[in-house]
């Protein structure tokens, strides 16, 4: 395995002030001394949950998707069940929580996936785990007040061609999606 070189940060923080914070997120304002050696400023988004995803995977190769309205992009969207994780529960746990609340489904499995997923690399410090859950059983969704959701189960093969043909757009669930594809858990 080739081993990547390290590298020193080539940027100076003089300050830092917030401009704007609530529940979910901080917006920060940082002015700094720029790799060439002048001022700026830097603006960042911090998020204050890890973002969770997870697969579901039943033992005909089914998974789950969640339709819903996404009011920044303005549109309806397809994606892989996910949420926050809040400071003080696991990732895993809160992919647990976040599939039984949009799905229904309970897991007696989950597997971690991919880990510390970059979401933005420059205006967020947003990071992601991803999981597959197996062994599923299924009760009632309890969605969020924010969440008005369309469950829709199909073929896990056909969610993957979404990811790959981009009907599916949501970044977290065309990595998902793909990951597991190139693990070799899709068939046909």
């Amino acid at each position: 395995m080739t081993t990547l070189p390290q590298h020193p940060n080539p940027w100076k923080t003089v300050s830092t002030r917030e401009t704007y914070a609530n529940p979910w997120i901080r917006v920060r304002e940082d002015q700094v001394i720029k790799p060439s050696g002048g001022p700026g400023i830097y603006g960042v988004v911090e998020y204050k949950n890890t973002a969770v995803g997870v697969i579901p995977v039943d033992d005909e190769g089914h998974t789950w998707l969640v339709g819903q309205w996404r009011y920044c992009h303005g549109r309806y969207e397809w994606e892989i069940p996910e949420g926050g994780c809040p400071a003080g529960e696991s990732p895993a746990e809160a992919a647990r929580r976040e599939l039984q609340e949009e799905t229904g489904i309970v897991a007696a499995t989950i597997e971690p996936l991919l880990s510390g997923i970059q979401l933005s690399n420059s205006t967020s410090n947003e990071v992601c785990d991803i999981f597959v859950a197996t062994g599923l059983s299924h009760g009632e969704a309890q969605p969020e007040d924010t969440e008005e959701l369309t469950v829709l189960r199909l073929p896990l093969s056909e969610a993957v061609q979404m990811a790959r043909d981009g009907r599916i757009r949501d970044s977290v669930s065309v990595l998902a999606l793909l990951a597991v594809a190139a693990r070799g858990d899709v068939t046909a």
